[in-house]
């Protein structure tokens, strides 16, 4: 199928008088997850994170090091799979006519791809879209959020914003990222899986003026609100229309998440102020209501997962693969009411497969969950309201003790990262050194970041904030960020232990808060590895989740997590 599909593209490559075609993951909203993922059509990668360039004779497909051994298995057969962060696309390919989507692609994507060491021609009428027959079914207008939900009213936010345009001397500021539309407007919507985002852009000007630029279908019931009764809907096709209407001579767009098309019909008439959209520095904060619901979701969504692990543990006798564990997991969510879906595709991998960082299970792919070996699920839910994602790692039998040793080390990173001092280690660069350091003493390592900002009620992977290698945003009150150092053995096995954690100040000292309440394996941990504070760390998280979730569980499953105390 995929070989039919690239000889159709190449056909159009040709047709087109180009040397080859540039397809990216992402969609024109440039969100994480989206129905249409054009990169899956034309190389069957499911990943998160990738590109594609497809030449009249060969093909390559760039992804980073979460997904080299996944893009292998997927893509292999028809494209050379490359690290782009060892190689970048311009390091390889030159002196090339390649055609692009302009509305997939900012500005500065393009120049970190491609570095001006080739020709870049802009094809408006997408050509993978070319080959696409299947229909995305129409999806359900915008939907509100209370005040009472969300903390804040999205008139005090638009306040705040006029603000920053107003000391920026800008007229406006456009807001391409479609999660900051959702956060600014307190809207959700259903137009991607595994997250309510509303697919949409919005224009703010300094005098508080809106224009959401969707169709009409799709604000019905923001129209029906009274409250937000200035706001313009403009349909995307009278987008470049608007622009000419509005007056002014400044227009702040954000780099990273404005489209290449976008910015030439805004650039057409004004002046353009490459920034960051405030947007996201300030959705990063959680107010005290935003804090109180995810603390909620995440009660809930323990409840799920400690059932879960109880019973895989503990109940069941059968032979299960892969799939049956994460429809099982899946079922015990989906007992409570407020969950609604997934907030990404669980991942469970046994053996081998828990190796591959964002492994995701297909019927091909599945395999028995033998006694012998390791299994790790990293799975989270969207809930009314909040956000969770946590990983466990559990065993079934008793293991080596160079894997407890590797699982001990994992976990001392995890509880240094979650007992920072943050007042000393304030960004994600210094406090990611903390969560390595175990494992750097056997030169060992893993290729993913330590942690992820998490929205509310949003994107499960939210910037600015994150623990990485190379962030250097400062932590702020009210930040909520993953916590899951991990290691991975090729062929093998995979560790990793994730829970979200939120920063709280207390006498004027910040300091990280556990949102997530699950066990964490007790029968992987070399316990002569850990110091005291480390033993006393471990007493107190899992007598926490014990006094949070025990209510909620029957007298065996109480029992049990009582034990692991």
């Amino acid at each position: 199928m995929i070989k039919v599909k690239l000889k159709k593209l190449r056909e159009l490559i040709n047709k087109n008088n180009l040397d080859g075609y540039v397809i990216p993951k992402n969609d024109e909203f440039f969100s994480e997850y989206a129905f249409k993922d054009r990169l899956k059509i034309i190389s069957n990668f499911s990943g998160s994170a990738g590109l594609a360039i497809v030449l009249k004779k060969k093909n390559y497909l760039f992804v980073d090091g979460r997904y080299t051994i996944q893009a292998e298995q997927q893509s292999g057969k028809h494209f050379k799979i490359i690290e782009i962060h060892k190689f970048l696309p311009y390091k390889i390919i030159k002196n090339l006519i390649l055609g692009f989507d302009p509305s997939l692609f900012t500005r500065k994507q393009l120049n970190i791809y491609f570095n001006n060491s080739l020709t870049l021609k802009p094809i408006v009428n997408n050509l993978v879209d070319k080959l696409y027959s299947k229909k995305i079914s129409k999806t359900k207008p915008f939907f509100l959020l209370k005040d009472k939900i969300v903390g804040k009213s999205y008139k005090s936010k638009i306040i705040k914003i006029s603000n920053i345009l107003r000391s920026n001397k800008a007229d406006y500021l456009f807001v391409s990222a479609p999660e900051n539309v959702a956060w600014t407007l307190n809207i959700r919507g259903s137009d991607n899986p595994n997250s309510p985002i509303p697919n949409c852009h919005l224009i703010i000007g300094k005098n508080k003026k809106l224009f959401l630029i969707t169709k009409k279908e799709k604000a019905t019931k923001i129209l029906k609100n009274s409250k937000i009764n200035k706001l313009q809907i403009i349909n995307p096709e009278n987008f470049f229309d608007l622009i000419k209407k509005l007056k002014g001579n400044k227009f702040i767009i954000d780099p990273l998440s404005c489209s290449i098309l976008n910015e030439s019909l805004i650039k057409s008439k004004f002046r353009i102020i490459n920034k960051d959209d405030p947007c996201y520095k300030l959705k990063s904060i959680k107010n005290s209501t935003e804090i109180k619901h995810m603390i909620n979701a995440h009660i809930e969504d323990g409840v799920a997962l400690t059932k879960f692990i109880f019973w895989i543990k503990n109940v069941n006798k059968k032979k299960i693969t892969e799939i049956d564990a994460k429809n099982k997991l899946a079922k015990f969510r989906k007992l409570n009411k407020n969950y609604l879906f997934p907030s990404f595709a669980t991942i469970a991998g046994t053996g081998s497969n828990g190796a591959i960082v964002h492994y995701r299970v297909n019927k091909k792919s599945n395999k028995t969950i033998k006694k012998n070996h390791l299994f790790l699920c990293d799975s989270g839910g969207q809930y009314k309201y909040g956000t969770t994602d946590v990983t466990r790692t559990l065993c079934f039998s008793k293991q080596s003790n160079s894997i407890k040793n590797v699982f001990t080390k994992v976990l001392k990173g995890h509880i240094a990262v979650v007992t920072t001092n943050l007042n000393k280690f304030n960004d994600g660069k210094q406090i990611d050194k903390r969560a390595r350091q175990f494992l750097k003493k056997d030169g060992l390592d893993y290729e993913h970041g330590t942690g992820h900002g998490v929205g509310f009620f949003l994107n499960v992977h939210e910037g600015p904030q994150s623990i990485t290698k190379i962030n250097t945003i400062k932590f702020r009150e009210g930040m909520i960020l993953s916590n899951e150092p991990g290691f991975y053995k090729k062929d093998h096995y995979g560790i990793r232990i994730e829970n979200l954690i939120y920063i709280k100040k207390n006498n004027k000292k910040l300091h990280f808060e556990n949102l997530t309440l699950a066990p964490i394996e007790r029968d992987l941990i070399n316990y002569n590895l850990l110091n005291k504070i480390e033993k006393d760390y471990l007493f107190k998280y899992n007598l926490s989740v014990y006094s949070a979730l025990s209510k909620f569980l029957n007298r065996k499953e109480r029992q049990w997590l009582a034990s692991l105390i």
